[in-house]
């Protein structure tokens, strides 16, 4: 070996070395040998020199002589044992017996050299001893780092929030980490060797075996799906997972044969999924009824449609409106109105066949399907059986409350073909009946039909008309077939139309009526007669009456009564110069709280008049039970007045109830000399019409300013 080798050197580098021998002569050259190699040697003469050297210091490699004058070097490698010194021992020995040599490996020495030693020999075995020593340690890092990295790994796998586990070729768990057991409440134990199939869903293991086979499935491309996996018991219930796997070579086979293995990770989507769902049922359903939304319905009616259209069937389209509601909300507070919709919407549920479908079309809006309907009838069945659902009251806290409905129907193909169109001509229906007064239900006909443009114009212009001061109030005098004097003056809205003229109230008002402007259109026509009429009614000392027409916007508001007594205070007209025209069919829409606002405008001196009375449900009932004072006899019987006819017979009927409950009669639409006989034969009290006096603005009757008493008129 060159002494001067710098790769040697290098190699080696300044080692710190030990020399234990009691011969000073041979520490000496052993040390001078192996500084001449690069090491740097240090001795020891006794044992004991060693030890506390030993203890002190770290060196790789000490040479150690057996034979010491204190301690032998036995003790001395017992002594490194027992402190846990780690440094390599090569036994150069005089003592060449099997036992000394046998002993000395047993205590971990590396070799065992022959005194007197060879230069070449000792130098060969310290740099192969050293080597090893290297060797070993770097063996050791290397092991350290591998239960380093297997920890790691094992933290990391186990701490994942996914379920990582390992199929075997016959797809049989191999390894599943702790996360399966807080997510589906399996133990990996408990899993491990089972079959995957275990743990998938039924519907799912045709998917997941297909997709796990899939022969481009790679640890670069490999297959997620997601999948619903069985749990344990009912707290974990089945949840759904995005399965990602791929395969791998399987160490204990023979690469040749290609076996592979799963490796794959699950990870839990139930929260997503979940998330997912309410999203889509937040897009296509009412959070407040969970009801189809309008989206959902239009869906549902297109492919009916299309279905009835192939089987030449016919089906049914309501737009269903709720009376009454807006009461409710505006006096009871939105949380009742809401506690309401959800109550109203499970008796309508309770009246459907399956496959029929109920919709919140917004508000107290809502639209219903009937596909398959067999006949017309079937759709009214359905329409009274709704009706009837919402008849009794319902209960909200400490309140009963009433509302009824108003359902317009659209029958396929009889009304239309299109989806858009169906839902338009019922929703047309349905306002007709809002117009007649509520609480019932109407089949879609084309007299109904109105031109949408000029619709929305007339719309947008009557909202323009409110604010631009385009209606008027004409006034039409009542005359008393007695006497012949005015008892009083109706009020009636004309609306002076700036490119049309002036409008009749059968133009607009069904209109006002569908756009919901009646309630401020009636609260228009009451602001503007109290003010125009109420000073000449005030001065004049006979017992003459202002007539107005009450909207049902109106008379359901919560606070109507103490609404009109505060207006006809403002205007200082007398309340008992004031007569409130009603509908009848707004009186049954809802009797007891009719009843005690009547019964309350009564006892203030207002009286109270059942219009067009004839054309609704008439009923003795409510005649009896309320403080009813005028009945009005609708124009359409007075004009049939000739001999025999129906119209006739209704107005007999209608006079003879009135004088048996003692109430007043007012006959509208008197027109000839033979109408206005045959109701002053009948015992009619008053009159109104043409006969007389067409309706007329304020500043046309300024005879009567003038002369306060009230004028006379002929009835001869």
């Amino acid at each position: 070996m060159d002494p001067h080798n710098n790769d040697n050197k290098s190699k080696t580098g300044a080692t710190p070395l030990l020399i234990v021998d009691d011969d000073g002569a041979v520490c000496s050259s052993i040390q001078q040998l192996l500084t001449h190699h690069g090491y740097q040697p240090e001795t020891a003469l006794n044992g004991n020199d060693a030890c506390r050297k030993l203890g002190r210091g770290q060196y790789e490699l000490v040479l150690l002589d057996l034979r010491l004058p204190d301690i032998n070097g036995h003790d001395v490698m017992a002594f490194l044992d027992r402190h846990g010194i780690d440094a390599a021992v090569v036994v150069i020995s005089g003592d060449t017996s099997f036992d000394a040599i046998s002993r000395a490996l047993r205590r971990g020495a590396y070799d065992y050299l022959r005194k007197p030693y060879d230069a070449e020999e000792l130098t060969a075995t310290v740099e192969s001893v050293l080597e090893t020593r290297q060797l070993e340690q770097c063996h050791e890092e290397a092991q350290t780092r591998l239960r380093q990295s297997e920890q790691l790994h094992r933290c990391i796998v186990n701490s994942s929030p996914d379920i990582v586990f390992m199929l075997d070729r016959n797809g049989h768990f191999r390894f599943l980490n702790s996360k399966v057991e807080s997510l589906l409440g399996y133990r990996p134990e408990d899993l491990e060797g089972r079959h995957i199939r275990h743990l998938i869903d039924d519907q799912d293991v045709g998917r997941v075996d297909w997709a796990f086979r899939d022969p481009t499935i790679s640890a670069d491309n490999p297959r997620t799906i997601e999948v619903r996996l069985k749990s344990r018991g009912s707290a974990h219930g089945n949840r759904h997972f995005e399965v990602s796997a791929f395969p791998m070579a399987d160490e204990a086979s023979d690469a040749s044969e290609a076996v592979h293995q799963i490796y794959g990770t699950a990870r839990d989507i139930t929260e997503r999924k979940e998330a997912e769902a309410f999203i889509n049922f937040q897009a296509y359903h009412d959070l407040l009824t969970r009801l189809p939304n309008r989206a959902l319905f239009k869906d549902r009616l297109g492919l009916s449609i299309s279905q009835a259209e192939r089987n030449n069937q016919k089906l049914a389209v309501m737009f269903i409106d709720l009376d009454r509601f807006k009461v409710v909300n505006d006096s009871l507070g939105h949380a009742m109105g809401d506690r309401l919709l959800q109550a109203v919407t499970q008796r309508l549920e309770g009246c459907l066949r399956q496959g029929d479908t109920l919709s919140r079309f917004g508000g107290d809006e809502f639209t219903l399907l009937l596909p398959e309907i067999g006949h017309t009838d079937d759709a009214r069945t359905i329409a009274r059986k709704l009706m009837e659902a919402l008849r009794s009251p319902f209960k909200l806290g400490e309140h009963e409350v009433y509302v009824g409905v108003s359902i317009g129907i659209a029958l396929y193909p009889d009304s239309g073909h299109k989806l858009e169109e169906l839902i338009q001509q019922a929703d047309v229906a349905m306002y007709h009946v809002k117009g007649r007064g509520k609480d019932g239900y109407q089949f879609y006909t084309d007299s109904m039909n109105v031109n949408t443009t000029h619709r929305l114009g007339m719309e947008r212009d009557l909202r323009r008309a409110l604010q631009a001061g385009e209606l008027r109030v004409f006034y039409q005098p009542q005359i008393c077939l007695r006497t012949g004097l005015c008892r009083g003056l109706e009020a009636l809205v004309r609306w002076q139309h700036p490119t049309r003229g002036l409008l009749q109230p059968g133009e607009f008002l069904p209109l006002a009526e569908e756009t919901r402007l009646i309630g401020d259109l009636s609260e228009w026509v009451l602001a503007t007669a109290c003010r125009e009429m109420g000073p000449w009614l005030s001065q004049t000392d006979e017992a003459l009456r202002l007539s107005i027409n009450f909207s049902p916007m109106q008379v359901e508001h919560p606070r109507f009564v103490d609404l009109l007594l505060q207006k006809l205070e403002h205007y200082d007209l007398p309340p008992e110069r004031l007569e409130i025209e009603i509908t009848e069919n707004m009186i049954i829409s809802d009797l007891e709280q009719i009843s005690l606002k009547l019964d309350q405008l009564s006892s203030y001196g207002i009286r109270i008049a059942i219009d067009d009375f004839g054309t609704g449900y008439s009923s003795l009932n409510y005649l009896h039970r309320l403080p009813i004072h005028t009945l009005k006899v609708d124009q359409s019987f007075v004009r049939s007045i000739r001999h025999g006819e129906e119209g006739a017979c209704i107005v007999n009927a209608i006079t003879a109830m009135a004088r048996g409950l003692q109430l007043d009669i007012v006959a509208e639409g008197v027109e000839n000399h033979e109408q206005l006989a045959y109701l002053r034969e009948l015992g009619c009290d008053s009159v109104q019409g043409h006969y007389f006096s067409k309706a007329q603005p304020r500043d046309q009757l300024a005879l009567w300013e003038a002369d306060p008493e009230p004028r006379f008129y002929s009835v001869i």
